[in-house]
């Protein structure tokens, strides 16, 4: 089966090794999954994606509202069940545990969490787990786990979403080909994304924006670890076929600080946009005039959340859902690589990025211990060409290992004194 992905893998000789016998679509994989947030955007998405990859997995959805489960299993058919309770309740979160192979924690906000209660009920239950995590203090926290992991011999991913998530996998792609072409060490890794509106992910997405303006913005520039202020340092940014030119600015995403750990790359930084224009403009407006403390406090956030879901749902209709990532890498000796991931909508595309990634756990490419997605541990490196393969069903356009002329793309900065 050809994918964008197969056809624009690489414009250098340098290819990833196959899987075996691979293919898009998993058969016979009896595993049983846990989806907690099952009945919402990211995880309702994760699970259709699932049992479209693998079908015969055995789906258990779990969340709060029975009658979107009810809705949920209509869906998914006789391979899904449906299982009511809240992550909160520890007796029977471990209940659940105990009876399935793999849990994807896709009950977001991240944000202002201070706690990984499902990421150490797993480990206790020896189950592989698996979270699409985009907060950096959340994920650093989850990797303090790695000890108590191996120790019980349980796999998992924190991060391991579109992005973060796929987009990682791209950057280490583009860093390993780099090296193994000696073609000059790499300098600067930059993430640029965007999403229409928000992408008909829903509440939860806006509630993820809004936390994140209040937090200071971390960016390495040749080594040094800097702090910039949220939704600062616009570039207009081309991603390409289908999307076009657009507007990103600085975010605190978590991405930033383990590639440049992992990867070892000095300059990283990462910017996000949306649309339509004006709502990066409140959004810039929200980080100069609102206090950061009142962006960090979850219960003001919902409130402002609820205050704005009916107009953001509105405009929504309009703007469309489509997503697009962008990864940069310059090297030493002037090399230029890019990798393109876009779509037209972001509600189906996170569910096969993040599916792609439960598959990958469950057929044994990922070690014991808590890793993210561009580390070999967490996804073998002959594996990572089945999982982008996967996670880019239904895009517009993926290319990946290409020079920025052929995307014809000229960033330009706008206001900031350091370029990141």
């Amino acid at each position: 089966m050809a994918s964008a992905y197969t056809r624009n893998w690489s414009s250098s000789r340098i290819r990833l090794p196959t899987v075996a016998s691979a293919t898009l679509q998993t058969e016979n994989l009896n595993s049983r999954v846990l989806v907690l947030g099952g009945t919402g955007r990211i995880g309702g998405s994760t699970a259709i994606a699932l049992s479209k990859l693998s079908p015969d997995l055995r789906i258990i959805i779990a969340g709060r509202n029975r009658e979107k489960g009810a809705g949920m299993i209509a869906t998914l058919g006789k391979n899904a069940e449906f299982s009511e309770f809240d992550i909160n309740d520890i007796k029977s979160l471990e209940s659940a545990l105990n009876d399935v192979d793999l849990v994807v924690h896709a009950a977001g906000p991240f944000q202002q969490t201070e706690n990984c209660r499902v990421l150490e009920a797993a480990i206790r239950a020896k189950t592989a787990y698996l979270d699409v995590c985009d907060d950096t203090n959340y994920a650093l926290r989850a990797k303090s786990f790695m000890n108590e992991a191996l120790a019980a011999k349980v796999p998992a991913i924190t991060t391991g979403g579109i992005y973060p998530g796929v987009s990682n996998v791209m950057a280490a792609e583009l860093v390993r080909v780099a090296k193994t072409e000696n073609k000059g060490e790499p300098e600067r890794l930059r993430f640029y994304y965007y999403t229409a509106g928000t992408g008909g992910a829903g509440p939860t997405i806006l509630a993820t924006s809004f936390l994140l303006l209040g937090e200071e913005v971390i960016a390495y520039n040749k080594g040094e670890k800097i702090k910039l202020r949220p939704y600062s340092g616009m570039v207009n940014i081309d991603f390409g076929k289908g999307i076009g030119k657009k507007d990103v600015y600085l975010l605190n995403l978590p991405e930033v600080t383990s590639t440049h750990e992992i990867l070892g790359v000095p300059t990283v930084s990462a910017r996000f946009g949306t649309a339509p224009f004006f709502w990066n403009w409140a959004m810039d407006a929200m980080t100069r005039f609102l206090p950061s403390e009142v962006l960090r406090d979850r219960s003001r956030v919902q409130d402002m959340v609820r205050l704005f879901d009916p107009v953001v749902r509105v405009i929504d209709g309009y703007a469309g859902e489509r997503v697009s990532m962008r990864v940069d890498l310059e090297c030493s000796g002037g090399r230029q690589t890019i990798g393109v991931f876009s779509h037209k909508r972001l509600s189906i595309s996170v569910g096969y990025s993040t599916a792609a990634f439960a598959l990958a756990v469950l057929e044994g490419n990922t070690q014991p211990g808590v890793w993210f997605p561009e580390e070999p541990e967490g996804i073998a490196i002959e594996a990572r060409e089945l999982l982008l393969e996967r996670a880019a069903q239904g895009t517009i356009n993926f290319v990946m290992h290409k020079a920025p002329w052929m995307v014809e793309t000229n960033p330009k900065e706008v206001g900031l004194g350091i370029y990141v």
